[in-house]
């Protein structure tokens, strides 16, 4: 218990997952969503996914190449963590941390590269 307990909270402990888990609490994305609303790279994000999923804290569902992702409700249900529950429960455009991602979120539909990547085009862009 002890140990999945540290896992989970070194995994939480990084502001880029714990970005990711509170988008995930929003909607199931695909990676290349990430990729788009964190401005990183695909490789950086998918390191950061490896270590939630490791930690148990989301769940992936393949679709050809791309992997969609969920947070493991199961994990985080009835967690105590005061300032956690406060930023899972607050809405994104109240999360002054979260203002430059929030403004690429809402553009995720038009974004080409996620476009190109959900139509399994990933090749065609920089992702």
């Amino acid at each position: 218990m002890i140990d999945s307990t540290v896992k989970i909270l070194k995994a939480l402990g990084e502001p880029t997952r714990l970005k990711i888990i509170r988008l995930l609490e929003e909607r199931e994305m695909c990676i290349c969503e990430l990729v788009a609303v964190l401005d990183m790279s695909q490789p950086r994000v998918s390191q950061h996914v490896k270590v939630l999923k490791k930690a148990g804290l989301v769940n992936e569902r393949k679709v050809r190449q791309n992997s969609y992702l969920t947070v493991n409700e199961k994990i985080l249900e009835g967690a105590r963590v005061i300032p956690l529950d406060a930023l899972m429960r607050d809405r994104l455009e109240n999360i002054p941390e979260l203002a430059d991602e929030f403004a690429r979120y809402l553009g995720l539909d038009d974004n080409e590269d996620v476009i190109a990547c959900k139509a399994n085009r990933c090749w065609e862009s920089n992702i």
